[in-house]
């Protein structure tokens, strides 16, 4: 008998090497080579294949039926605002977290709602049948549309899917199932991709929405081959700090929706609650009287989102001073720090120089600088920033301050949340009128004017 041949393949990229190396050849990316066994190909002799004509099933676009409802709700707004609007017939939905993080309790909590209506599968090959039951009663999960089933054989679920046709299915965990004709273990790379193409194909073919749960590795990525994440429809990644009780629901992928969307949950001890004001939990316990504080707005796709941005420098006790920032891109920070020395004279070379945006929030738009600088200066002139201040605004390296999109929705938000000053770009303010507005806006084009203000 022959022996298997090994293969190592890159979880990055898909690059297959005969023997392993430090660094895949293909993408160039380190560490990246797992051990795989492929399965042996199908010999068939040369123009043994028939001819298949398909011309029959082309279809023009005005032909494809929509008149059906298309998307089911699940019962959760941040999770339909996330999704697109709801879950898409056919949709294969791809949900990664760290463990714990509540993946398996979303899902198992819209059942309840799509039971309503819908019949759901939930397919789970790490969790008895038992254990299910005692999850859903501290969740309160009771509806009689929730059917259980507890094995591992990918073939064998997708055959009872398409005898019982439900109306939608749940996979926890992708890394727990496998096919009987490829004799890697279960979680390997062959395994994970094949497993996931099988259940692609099902969705498409029987038009019914399937949830798929899978691990993460300990970069924070999904565990298994790269393209998984191509296969499917949408990949969607469960966020937070698991000291925390709130959690970032954020699109990476969505064919049927925007990726700039995202839900926040608050996990309690019946599961998740939707947060439908993230600005209040952002926040909420803000000192007092504390220099080094500043507001920042945000744009999470349609919605306007307060955050609260913290500066504290102080004295260094090493030769190199330390910089940290945790929510805002260490990059992004240094540039800042560097224009307010250049610019504006403050020095930070033989100081300590720590960044955090409160609630595990990032600051990924350039809306965010302003308030980055105004809180680095607050603290470095030791003088606290009004509490009822926001401000939002793109910095350049020749310290002005240049205009940010979705103006309008900002200040709304602000005056929403009662602050009563607003600083913005003065090119910005062409785009609105100030009297309109309960509140004092600002504009300024530099950032000493920004500074001026607060001092």
């Amino acid at each position: 008998m022959a022996k298997a041949r090994t293969v190592y393949v890159c979880t990055e990229c898909g690059y297959e090497s005969l023997k392993w190396n430090g660094k895949c050849a293909g993408c160039g990316a380190w560490n990246s080579l797992e051990e795989s066994t492929p399965a042996p190909a199908v010999k068939s002799a040369p123009g043994a294949r028939a001819a298949v004509d398909l011309s029959d099933r082309i279809l023009e676009l005005s032909q494809v039926d929509m008149e059906s409802e298309v998307r089911y709700r699940t019962g959760m707004g941040e999770l339909d605002r996330v999704l697109g609007g709801g879950l898409v017939k056919g949709e294969l939905v791809l949900l990664g977290g760290e463990p714990g993080i509540g993946k398996s309790t979303l899902l198992l909590q819209i059942c309840q709602y799509l039971g309503q209506n819908h019949s759901v599968l939930y397919v789970s090959g790490e969790e008895s049948a038992r254990q299910i039951k005692l999850r859903a009663q501290r969740l309160g999960v009771d509806t009689e549309s929730l059917y259980l089933l507890t094995v591992n054989d990918a073939e064998a679920i997708c055959d009872t899917i398409c005898s019982t046709e439900p109306d939608v299915v749940i996979i926890d965990s992708i890394q727990t199932m496998s096919l009987s004709q490829i004799s890697s273990s279960p979680g390997s790379l062959t395994q994970v991709r094949e497993c996931t193409n099988l259940f692609m194909h099902t969705a498409k073919r029987q038009e019914i929405p399937i949830f798929i749960v899978g691990h993460v590795n300990k970069d924070g990525a999904i565990a298994g081959p790269k393209v998984m994440e191509h296969i499917v429809d949408a990949v969607l990644y469960f966020e937070g700090e698991r000291h925390l009780s709130y959690r970032i629901l954020r699109a990476v992928k969505n064919r049927f929706g925007s990726t700039n969307e995202i839900g926040v949950f608050e996990m309690i001890d019946k599961g998740l609650r939707e947060v439908e004001n993230p600005s209040q939990m952002l926040l909420a316990g803000r000192p007092h009287g504390v220099s080094g504080t500043c507001v920042a707005c945000v744009m999470e796709g349609s919605r306007p989102i307060l955050a609260e941005v913290q500066a504290l420098a102080t004295k260094s006790g090493f030769s190199s001073p330390r910089r940290m920032s945790t929510g805002v891109d260490f990059g992004r920070m240094a540039i800042i720090m560097a224009v307010l020395e250049k610019r504006l004279g403050m020095f930070f070379g033989t100081l300590d120089v720590y960044l955090n945006i409160v609630g595990g929030f990032r600051l990924d738009e350039p809306a965010g600088d302003l308030p980055v600088a105004l809180a680095l200066s607050s603290c470095l002139l030791d003088k606290p920033i009004d509490e009822k201040l926001i401000a939002f605004g793109e910095i350049g390296l020749g310290g002005e301050v240049r205009s940010v999109t979705h103006l309008i929705q900002r200040v709304r938000e602000a005056e929403r949340m009662g602050f009563e000053t607003c600083i913005v770009p003065k090119q910005s303010l062409q785009t609105i009128d100030p009297s309109q507005y309960n509140m004092r806006i600002i504009g300024v084009s530099s950032l000493k004017q920004a500074v001026s203000v607060i001092a």
